[in-house]
């Protein structure tokens, strides 16, 4: 049988999403190794999984996609309540669904989301900081909305990405990008069919260049046009990003937060 997972979790203590040791093997401390461990105990034999999309060291996940294949009987609410209680306090199954062995986590997704949230002002947030990146810098989030509508649509998008990005091509379809204030903090919301390496912190480093008044609104568009990392900002720190969650077609009866 093939199941979907919806998992929460804190990146602070994990090196990022995937595993990077042999299954079964003690190695550093990934998401992917801390669920792969927990439903393997749960079941009683090995068991892997695939994700709808793999976050870095520090990233945090509202609601990450995963699916697993396995023999062995459980109902959801034991694989749920059963792989949460041998996994860290970081990390937790919110939900299990039984689908179709065609549902793909990563290839069945039309579009994954992130959120970024950013506290500007003099001082350093005391509370929810490992939730927030902090600019001492007063920001135009006006200004960033306007700026980042050029990135919208299908793009070569080279100017944010790492050097170290393994997709073979950059091309990316961006659907919405959204910049606003609530309070004290900036909140940016990005969606695409799918995201480069960095690629989410590096148009948001971009953005508060603009937002600062450094760059003009204008800029954007001219980092996009010319595909070189070089000429974009610095990439924003990991702790203020949020992989809110893929969507799927309603086909697959997941629940309402990850269907379009």
């Amino acid at each position: 049988m093939r199941f979907a997972l919806g998992v929460e979790y804190d990146g602070t203590a994990f090196l990022g999403w995937q595993r990077l040791s042999q299954p079964g093997t003690d190695g550093p401390p990934t998401l992917q190794a801390a669920l792969e461990a927990a439903l393997s105990s749960v079941a009683d034999v090995p068991v892997d999984t695939v994700c709808a999309g793999r976050t870095d060291a520090g990233v945090h996940g509202l609601c990450q996609v995963v699916h697993f294949d396995t023999d062995v009987v459980r109902d959801p609410r034991a694989w749920v309540l059963g792989t949460t209680g041998r996994m860290p306090q970081g990390i937790a199954v919110r939900w299990c669904v039984p689908v179709r062995d065609d549902f793909h986590a990563r290839f069945s997704a039309r579009a994954r989301r992130y959120r970024y949230r950013l506290l500007d002002r003099m001082v350093r947030p005391a509370l929810g900081r490992q939730y927030l990146a902090w600019s001492r810098r007063p920001l135009d989030a006006d200004a960033m909305h306007r700026a980042a509508q050029a990135l919208l649509g299908e793009n070569d998008f080279s100017s944010f990405r790492t050097v170290h990005c393994q997709a073979p091509h950059a091309r990316r379809n961006l659907q919405r990008i959204e910049v606003r204030r609530e309070q004290a903090e900036i909140v940016i919301d990005v969606q695409a069919n799918a995201f480069l390496h960095h690629m989410v912190r590096n148009i948001v480093g971009s953005l508060m260049e603009v937002g600062a008044g450094e760059r003009p609104e204008a800029w954007i568009a001219e980092v996009l046009a010319a595909r070189d990392r070089t000429l974009a900002g610095p990439t924003a720190p990991s702790a203020g990003l949020v992989f809110v969650g893929p969507l799927y077609p309603p086909e697959w009866g997941l629940p309402d937060e990850v269907t379009e």
